[in-house]
Formats: C-alpha cells, structure tokens, sequence
C-alpha cells in the first residue's frame, strides 16, 4: 500500500543565507576504544603501564612467554625521561629455555615498524621480534634484533607479516638457542621499556581505511573535546612520544592515549582538509593553561609555547581558530560541573587569558537545553562569545519505553527524535535573541546522534547502528540546515567506535555506555565498515548545497504513543521529511527526501523557476527493514544507491520506500553529472 504525497519546492527564493559546510562535522574524543579503534597502532600496553594481568608481573595485556621453570618477570620503574614502566625479565642459563613476553593481536600483511627501549646484562648479545598465527601456529614473521649495550637504548626493525591474522601473537624473547652463559648475579637479565608496532600504511598513526573513510565524509570540521577534556592537560600530550606521561582517564576508565596528542590531531585535521575545533579543559585546568594551548597552536616561534612546538618539530603555527570552553559542565558527571553563573564568570576569564595569546579567536560556551542555564550564561558572557552550544541525544526516556515495547512503537520514537531538535533549536535560539547584546550569537551542535539510548544489545550491536537511526539522523540533519541560518556548527558523535555511536567501526566489538568495552568477537576485527548513518552523512556532506529552498509538503502522518507529557505534539508527525537547496551556481536544485514512515510513499514533486534537464540524479539509502544493520560480516549491506532515471518520471511517479533516504539532483541543461558513489 502506498500513501500518496506531493511536495512543492519554490526555486526562486533562496535563502539570504549559505550553508556552512562545518555543520556535517565530527568528532573524536579519547572515550572507551575509540582512539584504539582509530589508531593503526595493533599492540596494547605498550609502555606497560597497566596492572598484571593473567602472569604475575606481566602487565595488562602482555603475558609470559618462556618454557623456563625459573624464569623470573617483575615490573620496574620505566627508562629515564619514559613514562609508564619497565619489564624485568631474568632467564637463568641452566633452564637452556627461551623467555620473553607476548601479546595476542591481530595483524595485516604488509611490513610494521617496530620500536624497542631495550636494556640487557652484557651476555645477552640478540633477541627474536616474531609475530605466529595461533590457529595453525604458522610463522608469519620473524627478524633477529641485535643488543647493543647495558645501557637504555632505542632499537627500530622492520617486522614483515605474510598474510592477515585475526588471532595472532606477537613475541619479543630470548631464544633457547642464544649461546648460554655462566650463572653469576645479573646475568640472563632483560628489561623492556616500550615496545610498538606500526603498519607502514598509517597516515599520521592513523589507520588508513580509517583515513580513507573520513576524507569520504568530507566533514568541514573536527571537534577535540568530551567529557574527558575536562580533566586532560595538553602539555602532557606533546613533545617526544615516550616521554609523554601515561594518564589515567578519569572520565571513562583506563588510560589516556598519549599517542594522539594536539600535534597528531592537527595533522589528522590537515590530512583531511577540515578546520579543527578545540576544547580546552575548564574543569581541572586554569584561563592560564588555556593560553599556552592557544599559543602552542597559534603563536610565533618568538613565543614560549611556539618555541616548544617548534622544537616538537612543527614550526609553523597551526593557526587553529575554533575553541570551545566547557564541555557539558552542567552534568554532575563532568570533572569541574558548576552552576551556569560560575561557569560563566569562569568563560570570561578563560576568553580574557586566550585572546590574549591571539585575539583573532572564534569562541563556543558550552551550553543546554535548560533554557535558564543558557539565560545566565548568556547574561553574563554573551557578550563575548560567539557561539552557544548544544548537545543533543533526545533517547527513550523521553518516552517511558523499554525493552517490552514494541519495535513499531520505539522505532516511531526514534523517527520523532527530529521534532525534539528543532524544540531545543527554537527555544535557544529565542533565548539568543531575547536581547540584542547577544544578538550575534549563532548556535553550535557539537554533539549529537539519534540513539536508541538506554543502550539495548541486539545481534552483539547496539541498535543505534540501525537503518532505522540513519533515517532519524537523516531527518535531524534537515532540522539542523532549516535552521543553518543559526546552526552553523555540527559534530557528529563519534567518528569510530567510541561510546554507542561511532559511524565509522571497527571489527565487532562495540562500548556499552556502563560497561566498558565488551567483546562481540566474530572472527574479523581487522574489518573496517560504516554504519547507515556513516551513509547518510557521506550523502549529505558530499553534495552541492548552498542556499533553502522554501518546501510545501502535503502527506501522510504518524503518532507516537509517549507515556511522559511533551513539549511538542506527537500525534501528527508528518511521514516525509523535506529540505531542499540550491547550489551557489544556481543549475542544481538538491532535493533531500526522508520517509520515516513504514509504508512506501508515491510522491510528486514539483520544482518551481527551475527549469530541470531530462533526467535526475537518485541517491538512495535503503533495506528490506528499518531495523537492518551494517556488520563485520555484511559491512555494505545498507548502502548508498545511485541511479540516473527520468526526472518526469520522478517528478509524477516517485516511490520512497519505507524508512529509507533519498537525495534528488536536478540540473539546468548540464552534461556533468557525478553519477558515483557520494
């Protein structure tokens, strides 16, 4: 059965305004297994730093690796000017028996770059660097790395990995046949510092289909920030890596990634050609520690904290533009949370120690859907900032939902999440405007995503990952560019993996919001694959939007059953979400076409002072069900479709399948046409 729609789009009013291309941004925080999940580095612990783990005196995710009755393992403090701490091992000669530590992995083919900090006793004069499949137990690479002294040193080898293993081990050992020695005190002794490996595709550190896959999203923009940034200090995450202290994150649990500090993050941000956005830590930091970030950034090599990037080997500025002050600072979970006239008060002193370090700076306050938080932080700060932000995850518990109620209902739920949107857009955007010293305000929605949120588990995922939240992501994003003369800035949460939501995964694994990282280990981590909402961001972000085209849309409705009162009507939603635009040229009318409903729609457009050519261009995402999910063992299941087909045909006879997204490009005449994947 098909509902019948028709929408009317008037071609010859374009909005004032453009679309800036930062509001399909994303973002990255160091939460759960995201940075493990971005970074190309395969090893954990790799500074040893956390507590022993199955072999007393082997830590985290290392254990023994020896068939010596006596060999001995203990930890001790790490190498002068390292952080983290040392592995001890001490081989006694008569066990004639080899010894070392391992750690299961997987691995790819291709050459790795791997780094020792190595010290031995004098008679110890190799050791083996070898990675096996423990399946079948074939060797899948070996080199010999030859000890240079009793002394802390560096060692680099080039490790090569014959095939892809999903369950590999990687060994660091003193072979059984190394000549032996004579038992006296310290001899047969070891002791390792860091150990890493690295594929020598990385781009930045970063995994290169990670890479790959965000340049396709073409984001505008990259936020740093999370709950995390609160109690994260940047000087601790610059400078030579191993002298980079190890830090607990005390937000989520575990260790900070040291790896992937303000250099690497400015480079991530350079190699895909998006403008980089920082949060700096109001909680545990100080207006002063903010000023060094923004000169570490932006200052002349004449300038303190320029001299140190430039002796990190960066000296050129970086000329970041955008920073963020607070990052849900209202929320008892946030190190630092304080009432809004304290955070406030607290945004003018950092704005004042900051532009101080560059004047030219672009500043966000963190703000709320609580309309008096932002009343009083816009009274007292407004003046100075420029941009309030929202974060935005809407979740069951607007609707008193579980587990027990039907999927038609929770799905009818997640499809409304788009009408909460534009309520927390207008009732902010209001507050901005209540008075004209903060009347220049815009709006940023650094954080957002259309969850099913509690977190449910189905088929070792969360469902969040569904078709179903692409299409209410969908229909968000239409929410956001109506609104684009205020929204200016969007951020995605998250890039990878990370807390429920991350469009881009990696293997199966996924982050329960309670629980930590837990294991949905299939066989293929080494899979890297996007979500249907990773589709639905490519689409949009990749095509040629630049003013709002007015729409008049005529279809059916839908209602959700809500056991909580609302603050918006929820009985007539209506079936079809509509936005559409013209490029900056003028020859392109895109048509953005979301069907929340569960029923297929026949649709008839109408495009007003447009004068299409004879055929349009159809994007199209969609599948047999809205609860359909992208997975390491179908990871384009749900992809985007495009098509060429006729534009009368369309325009009189267009079906929307249900729960599904489409983007129509019409053109004025051109022979140009994308005709690839968006």
């Amino acid at each position: 059965m098909s509902n019948q729609a028709t929408i009317t789009i008037d071609c010859s009013r374009p909005s004032g305004h453009t679309v800036n291309p930062y509001l399909f941004g994303h973002f990255v925080e160091d939460i759960r297994d995201h940075m493990e999940a971005m970074l190309a580095y395969p090893l954990k612990d790799m500074d040893f730093e956390s507590e022993p783990g199955s072999t007393a005196g082997v830590p985290g995710s290392w254990y023994a690796y020896t068939n010596g009755r006596n060999t001995g393992y203990a930890l001790e403090a790490s190498a002068p000017k390292h952080s983290g701490r040392a592995q001890r091992i001490r081989l006694l000669s008569d066990d004639e028996a080899y010894a070392g530590i391992a750690q299961r992995t997987a691995l790819q083919e291709g050459r790795y770059t791997v780094k020792l900090v190595l010290r031995a006793s004098v008679e110890l004069d190799y050791i083996i660097i070898e990675a096996i499949d423990r399946i079948t137990q074939a060797r899948l690479g070996l080199e010999r790395v030859g000890l240079a002294g009793h002394n802390w040193q560096q060692y680099e080898a080039r490790l090569s990995v014959s095939r892809d293993s999903a369950d590999a081990e990687f060994r660091v050992y003193v072979p059984a046949e190394h000549p032996r020695w004579r038992d006296h005190v310290s001899t047969g002794m070891l002791w390792i510092d860091h150990v890493s490996l690295l594929p020598e595709d990385h781009i930045g550190t970063v995994k290169r289909k990670v890479v790959e896959m965000t340049k396709d999203l073409n984001a505008g923009m990259m936020r740093l920030a999370g709950n995390y940034i609160s109690a994260y200090h940047f000087e601790h995450g610059v400078g030579p890596v191993l002298e980079r202290p190890v830090m607990f994150n005390e937000a989520w649990g575990g260790w900070t990634s040291k790896y992937f500090g303000t250099d690497e993050f400015i480079r991530f941000c350079r190699e895909l050609g998006v403008e980089p956005l920082i949060c700096v830590n109001d909680g545990s930091g100080s207006p002063e520690e903010a000023a060094r970030w923004v000169e570490y950034c932006n200052g002349g090599i004449e300038t303190p904290m320029g001299a140190k990037r430039a002796a990190n080997g960066y000296a050129e500025p970086y000329n970041v533009k955008y920073w963020e002050i607070g990052n849900e600072v209202w929320g008892p979970w946030q190190v630092g949370t304080t009432t809004a006239e304290q955070f406030a008060k607290r945004t003018v002193s950092f704005i004042q120690a900051m532009e101080q370090a560059d004047p030219s700076l672009v500043i966000l306050a963190c703000g709320h859907t609580d309309q008096e938080w932002n009343r009083t932080v816009l009274d007292i700060a407004g003046e100075q900032i420029d941009y309030l932000t929202l974060h935005l995850y809407h979740g069951y518990y607007r609707f008193a939902m579980d587990h027990d109620t039907p999927e038609e209902e929770r799905y009818k739920a997640i499809a409304s999440f788009p009408e909460w949107t534009r309520y927390n857009i207008e009732q902010t955007a209001g507050q901005i405007r209540s008075n004209p010293k903060h009347g220049h305000v815009k709006l940023a929605i650094t954080e957002y995503n259309t969850m099913y949120y509690p977190n449910t588990v189905r088929k070792g995922l969360p469902d969040e990952h569904t078709l179903g939240a692409a299409v209410a992501n969908a229909a968000n994003l239409n929410e956001m560019l109506r609104a684009s003369e205020m929204v200016n800035i969007g951020s995605f949460s998250d890039l990878v993996n990370g807390w429920l939501g991350g469009c881009i995964r990696v293997g199966d694994y996924y982050a329960d919001q309670y629980c930590g990282k837990l294991p949905g280990w299939s066989g293929h981590p080494l899979t890297v694959y996007g979500t249907p909402t990773y589709e639905v961001m490519k689409l949009y972000a990749g095509r040629d939007i630049s003013r709002l085209l007015p729409v008049d849309t005529e279809c059916g409705t839908f209602s959700v059953s809500s056991g909580r009162p609302a603050p918006i009507n929820l009985d007539a939603l209506p079936d079809l979400d509509i936005a559409a635009f013209t490029n900056g040229s003028g020859d392109t009318v895109t048509v953005f076409a979301v069907n929340r409903s569960l029923q297929e729609v026949k649709a008839s457009f109408t495009l007003h002072g447009f004068e299409a050519d004879g055929t349009v261009v159809v994007y199209e995402i969609t599948g047999e069900s809205e609860r359909e999910i992208n997975s390491v063992f179908a990871p384009s299941r749900i992809s985007c479709k495009v098509n060429e087909v006729s534009a009368e045909r369309w325009a009189e006879d267009c079906l929307l399948r249900p729960a599904s997204v489409y983007a129509l490009e019409f053109r004025t005449g051109s022979d140009t046409r994308d005709g690839g994947a968006p």
